[in-house]
């Protein structure tokens, strides 16, 4: 059986294509404003849809709905189709499902401050490095504890709490300088005005529901509403940057495949990489590198290759360069550098072709059959054969109300955790004097527990904690999260077994349940994969 494959483009000579089974080895789709980077998105979209491969994508601009409506009626279209010569293109369109942070133009995505970790809320609210050691040590109370951190108001309910009693945790835990503690909660207040109240609660999203097909075999296209979003970019880069790790964190290692479990476009990738501190780079390159390996294509869009740094650029094996715009001395040196990378080919002069590029018209290296890159090829992309440009108000809303995943995840469940804790007054601040001779006080209960975040992060093996050392104060004693959860919205066709599972699984309020679930910090710290 021959390898499948998805047309991209078509030059003079010949098509343009795309082998399937080498999709998952990442690719670059860079140009200039206006040069045709959507439409190309948009092709490559409807084409992995075709083949069965669920993908997603951001919606910049708010016009790739039209990929869930039938095209081919645009006058531009019509003339692409017949100069080219496409004697079989016909209208078609894409099974589609609407996600949005704000839950106005599609199904709310969510997430628990557990689930994104302390180093990437860390970046979200922009702390330095003071602060983000503050932020970790936050987390490290609040697991050996045994209260959630799911909302914002959690998080911020325990910043209060800590930054009240700081004193009495610095014996076991070191220094919490109320300074970084109150620079936290001024951040957090920043971050909550910006709609981030909304994207941390429950149901947090079900990363499976991104992996679906229809009933006639087609990839889902999962488009996030990102106009609005866009307005909060640091937001916008730490939230897909999220779903990646989450992505590599949770599906298995299923090596190389007929073709991908998912592609992943991230556009405007040049946010994800704006003052990123090092360690953090690192980390992308690594989940970049080895997310190949669990079946997931990820695909950077960016007006010029110089965004994506070299360690992660050398990871991408499929390019589709369109124009670049040479005004000024560090622009040609850009246009020299991007033709450099290609494959040479005698018939095409890669450094001046790529100022000379017409829209819809691109440089395009994709890999061969031995996953080398092959000669660069002067083509242009093929016309979508879904509408071009946004849909109406009334036919959203009606995809909406038709989705698979309608009704799971627009109802909020707020179950009790730390806010709701600590807000019962049970771990008030202990007495300023402390007593000479200390009452004798009951051993807690036995908890199984790993070291936590700290042996996480320098090696600590399993096992209980030490025993706080002596101090001038004892930690106060913080509430324990309830045993009791609330069921939670769950998709069908789970069973009642199954959704109990699954639910314990993402949300269990014991230490070694957190670790476990808190993907990104797997992903970013190498932690043990399940």
């Amino acid at each position: 059986m021959s390898d499948a494959t998805l047309p991209v483009a078509r030059s003079s000579a010949n098509e343009v294509s795309l082998l399937a089974r080498m999709a998952n080895r990442h690719g670059l789709i860079a140009g200039a404003t206006g040069t045709g980077k959507t439409i190309t998105l948009q092709t490559l979209a409807e084409g992995f849809s075709a083949l069965g491969v669920p993908v997603f994508l951001a919606d910049i601009k708010g016009d790739l709905g039209g990929l869930s409506q039938p095209g081919g009626q645009s006058a531009k279209v019509q003339e692409r189709v017949k100069s080219l010569g496409l004697t079989e293109y016909r209208p078609m369109a894409c099974p589609v499902t609407f996600w949005d942070v704000f839950g106005e133009q599609g199904h709310p995505v969510r997430a628990t401050v557990s689930e994104m970790g302390p180093m990437l809320l860390g970046r979200l609210l922009n702390l330095n490095d003071t602060q983000a050691a503050t932020l970790e040590v936050l987390f490290k109370i609040a697991d050996d504890h045994g209260l959630l951190l799911l909302d914002l108001k959690d998080l911020q309910a325990s910043v209060q709490y800590l930054s009240e009693n700081a004193s009495a945790f610095t014996a076991r835990y070191g220094n919490l300088a109320r300074a970084s503690l109150g620079a936290i909660q001024r951040n957090l207040l920043a971050l909550e005005s910006q709609g981030a109240d909304r994207f941390f609660a429950e149901p947090a999203l079900n990363l499976d529901d991104l992996i679906q097909t229809d009933a006639n075999g087609r990839g889902m296209v999962n488009i996030l509403a990102a106009d609005k979003l866009m307005q909060s970019p640091r937001v916008y880069a730490t939230m897909l940057l999220w779903m990646l790790s989450e992505l590599f964190e949770r599906l298995p290692e299923v090596g190389d495949q007929p073709k991908p479990k998912l592609v992943f476009f991230f556009d405007e990738a040049h946010l994800l990489f704006n003052d990123v501190p090092t360690a953090l780079l690192e980390k992308i390159e690594q989940v970049v590198r080895l997310v190949r390996s669990k079946g997931v294509g990820v695909y950077f869009v960016t007006q010029n290759p110089r965004d994506v740094p070299d360690r992660v650029l050398g990871q991408l094996g499929n390019r589709i360069q369109h124009a670049l715009r040479a005004f000024t001395p560090l622009d040609r040196k850009a246009v020299l550098a991007a033709a450099q990378t290609f494959r040479s080919n005698p018939a095409v002069d890669t450094t001046s072709a790529i100022t000379e590029l017409g829209i819809g018209e691109a440089l395009i290296s994709l890999l061969d059959e031995q996953g080398q890159p092959a000669i660069v090829e002067r083509a242009f992309i093929l016309p979508p054969r879904s509408q071009i440009g946004p849909i109406t108000a009334e036919q959203r809303r009606q995809l909406i109300a038709s989705s698979p995943v309608a009704g799971v995840y627009e109802e909020v469940v707020d179950r009790e955790s730390a806010y709701e804790r600590l807000s019962q007054g049970h771990g008030a601040a202990p007495a300023a004097a402390p007593s000479a001779t200390p009452a004798p006080s009951a051993p807690p209960a036995a908890q199984p527990r790993r070291g936590g975040l700290l042996s996480v992060l320098f090696g600590g093996g399993g096992g209980d904690a030490p025993a706080p050392e002596p101090g001038p104060a004892s930690p106060p004693e913080l509430p324990r999260a309830a045993t009791t959860k609330s069921p939670r919205a769950t998709r069908q066709p789970d069973g009642l077994l199954e959704t109990m599972a699954k639910s314990t699984v993402r949300t269990i309020g014991s230490s070694v349940g957190r670790e476990i679930v808190r993907g990104v910090l797997g992903s970013i710290f190498g932690g043990r994969r399940r």
